[in-house]
């Protein structure tokens, strides 16, 4: 009989055992968690003071100024196929700044003009696809930079299309 007696008594020892070394594992693993939490806690704050800027300032958009020009109603070259094509275009120009509008409204009959020599050399089948679109904004918008006399950064900064009818 005295062997089962210790028998009986080491098996209730190993499960309190058990018990201890799990509950010590866990404690472990909390402590491993906290100490990873703190850390990134302290990586974010020494990359904030080290960037020097503010997490939370609030990004300020400067106001887009646009100008709207009149419609032109413009007579295509004829190509082979064609003849007779009208391009009616409205246009949006997007400024640098609202004192770039001023200077463009003060040279407008000029720009007008300058635009409408440029789209009468367009013939149906340059202005037909996106792309062909994209080409004439962008010749649009070099001419009239560049019919400004005595500025040497550009002052419309986008050529936006509110009609485009070819017949």
């Amino acid at each position: 009989m005295p062997k089962k007696k210790h028998a009986a008594q080491g098996g209730k020892k190993s499960p309190l055992l058990i018990l201890l070394i799990l509950l010590v594992i866990l404690g472990v693993c909390a402590i491993g968690a906290y100490a990873y939490v703190e850390i990134s806690k302290l990586k974010n704050q020494v990359t904030h003071i080290n960037s020097g800027k503010p997490s939370a300032a609030p990004v300020v958009e400067a106001t887009p100024v646009y100008m709207d020009l009149d419609t032109f109603t413009v007579s295509l070259k004829p190509d082979a196929h064609d003849s007779d094509r009208i391009l009616y275009i409205g246009l949006t120009f997007k400024v640098a700044s609202a004192e770039a509008k001023v200077a463009l409204e003060k040279h407008l009959p000029e720009i007008r003009s300058h635009l409408l020599v440029l789209f009468s050399q367009q013939t149906a089948a340059e202005l037909t696809g996106d792309q062909a679109k994209a080409l004439l904004a962008a010749k649009t918008k070099d001419a009239v930079n560049a019919s400004l006399p005595g500025q040497h950064k550009p002052m419309v900064t986008n050529v936006l299309f509110n009609a485009f009818i070819l017949r």
